[in-house]
């Protein structure tokens, strides 16, 4: 597909500068775009390509001062990154409306509901009283459990395993090989060291425009839901536990565990590899570095934590420095006790 300047600067809201005839056919990165190509520069460290670039169409910030001329045309907007995001989106938008129907083999059972411009890919498996919305799509080898209802504009990505009476909302997307609704870790401890299974009769509601990285795994609650918020992004390779809440635009980075009926508050970013244990509060705002271990409710919102068990950040970057220098404080202890003794000697 062909695009001019005047096209994308009317989608993103932009102003052109340069030659509002200028097409593009593709994306380029700012270092390595090629002629008729649409780059974007939002971080300063890349302005020396900016100069050098062979891209035809540029998305800048309003701000950017040029140092020197430039031969791209300019597109100029209050934000670059989030103006690249919005044309991302609108390019894959247009792509995907061109999928719809189903593919064979794949299987439908007859009392499963379609909305429009439903695509279900090869080998895609369907369940009984499947509800489908508007404009989803279901990519080849997927599995949808009994009773699962799909909201509009949802993207099944290939190898997605939804369990039964699971509720997805509207504009999700769900990333390849991962799975929803699978049973809670709950085990009985009995007498002589077995454990029985407690039967784990909830499900997983995930709400609108929630994204789910691959491999991430979130388990239905043993009653009740455990609900992922509107506006979620949970990355890669995620381990969310039964009975999790986790509250709206909240962001968590990839190898991160959740552990059973843990509640997350609103707007908290966590870091990749983070450890939260069971039965904690954590308080909206809050930003957790990676590697953390969570073993305590967070109250007080807004707050930054790190280090392993979490701590304020400025105290956990206190105990950093004190760490790095324990070699020298070893060494004058040595010292000192050598005195010391030596004292005691009379020496």
């Amino acid at each position: 597909m062909t695009f001019n300047a005047i096209q994308i600067a009317q989608l993103i809201g932009g102003t052109i500068e340069g030659n509002p005839d200028t097409s593009v056919q593709a994306f380029g990165k700012i270092e390595e775009a090629k002629a008729g190509e649409l780059s974007f520069l939002a971080n300063p460290k890349y302005e020396e390509f900016l100069y050098t670039t062979q891209a035809s169409l540029i998305i800048v910030n309003q701000s950017l001062q040029l140092k020197q001329p430039v031969t791209a045309t300019l597109i100029r907007v209050p934000d670059a990154y989030s103006a690249f995001a919005v044309l991302l989106e609108a390019y894959q938008q247009a792509n995907l409306q061109q999928l719809t129907g189903t593919e064979q083999p794949s299987f439908v059972h007859s009392t499963a509901q379609q909305g429009n411009q439903v695509y279900i890919g090869a080998f895609a498996y369907i369940s009984e009283n499947v509800s489908i919305g508007n404009g989803s799509k279901i990519y080849p080898g997927a599995f949808i459990g009994k009773k699962v209802s799909i909201g509009n504009n949802t993207i099944i990505h290939p190898g997605v395993t939804i369990y039964h009476d699971c509720v997805i909302g509207s504009n999700v997307i769900i990333h390849a090989g991962s799975v929803i609704g699978s049973d809670g870790f709950g085990f009985a401890p009995q007498t002589g060291g077995t454990y029985k299974k407690i039967p784990q009769t909830g499900n997983v509601i995930i709400e609108d425009h929630v994204e789910i990285g691959a491999n991430t795994t979130i388990d239905r609650a043993t009653i009740g839901s455990t609900i992922i918020h509107t506006g979620v992004k949970l990355d890669n390779l995620l381990q969310v536990a039964h009975n999790v809440e986790i509250g709206s635009n909240t962001v968590i980075a990839a190898q991160t565990g959740v552990s059973g009926s843990t509640k997350i508050g609103e707007n908290v970013m966590i870091g990749g590899q983070v450890g939260i244990a069971g039965h904690l509060h954590i308080a909206s705002g809050t930003k957790i570095s990676g590697q953390s271990g969570i073993t305590k409710t967070v109250k007080a919102p807004n707050t930054t934590l790190s280090g392993k068990p979490a701590m304020d950040l400025q105290t956990s970057l206190k105990i950093q420095a004190h760490t790095r220098q324990l070699p020298q404080l070893e060494n004058r202890i040595k010292e000192l006790e050598r005195i010391i003794q030596e004292l005691k000697q009379g020496k």
